[in-house]
C-alpha cells in the first residue's frame, strides 16, 4: 500500500490494483483494475476488513457492465 495522493492510497497484489479515495463520509471510492476470476476474492477481503455495505462493479474493456455485486 502506497499514498496516492494527499487522502488517497494505491493497493497493489498479483491479481489486483486499486486506489482507496475518500468521498462522502463514511463513504470510500475504490477504483481500479482486478482480474476478473478473482472479483470475489476482492468482495471477500473487503468483507474481512470491515467494509460494511458496499457495491461492486466489473466491466469489460468497452465499458460494458459484466457483473454487479451489492454486499
Amino acid at each position: 500500500m502506497s499514498s496516492s495522493s494527499w487522502h488517497g492510497y494505491e493497493v497493489r497484489t498479483t491479481w489486483c490494483e486499486v486506489e482507496l479515495e475518500p468521498a462522502e463520509v463514511p463513504d470510500v471510492l475504490l477504483n481500479g483494475v482486478v482480474d476478473p476470476s478473482r472479483f470475489d476474492d476482492l468482495a471477500t477481503v473487503l468483507t474481512r476488513c470491515g467494509a460494511g455495505t458496499y457495491r461492486l462493479e466489473l466491466y469489460d474493456e468497452d465499458g460494458g457492465l459484466l457483473r454487479e455485486m451489492r454486499v
